[in-house]
């Protein structure tokens, strides 16, 4: 997600099952933070939860082999086919709720993570009104104890 003029920009990785929303502060758009960035976003979440990054076909993602070479596949959504990355940009919606287009987008980690943790935190239509936080931690905790 693009700030201001071009020169701000937040990612958002989303966990698609539960829609668990993960804001990663981003020092610049090239390819290098970009990788470096998600890599450690990513770092600490269980095996089982990064299966997989889809993306789309942005220069930022040039370095995608060092994502993949951490054990976490990245694939590509086709060109101008938002459909295919549904959960992302839904949620993109709602970040821009916090980040209007227009002005910059700060990569304070503590302000992001508190964004994340109050989208997190709103009950969903499709859970049957539960958190994406509490189906996040569900899940997670439905993996631990089967490992």
């Amino acid at each position: 997600m693009i700030g201001k003029n071009g020169k701000t920009a937040v990612a958002t990785l989303v966990e698609r099952t539960s829609r668990f929303l993960i804001l990663v502060p981003l020092t610049g758009r090239d390819s290098l933070s970009v990788t470096e960035a998600v890599i450690a976003a990513v770092d600490g979440l269980p095996a089982q939860i990064r299966r997989s990054l889809t993306w789309d076909c942005g220069a930022e993602v040039a370095r995608h082999a060092a994502i993949t070479a951490t054990g976490l596949p990245v694939y590509f959504a086709h060109p101008h086919s938002p459909w295919e990355r549904g959960s992302n940009e839904n949620l993109n919606r709602i970040v821009r709720e916090f980040f209007p287009k227009g002005i910059p987008i700060t990569s304070d980690p503590n302000y992001l993570a508190a964004v994340a943790a109050e989208i997190n935190d709103r009950p969903r239509k499709i859970f049957d009104w539960k958190k994406p936080s509490d189906i996040f931690t569900e899940l997670v905790e439905s993996h631990a104890s089967t490992a």
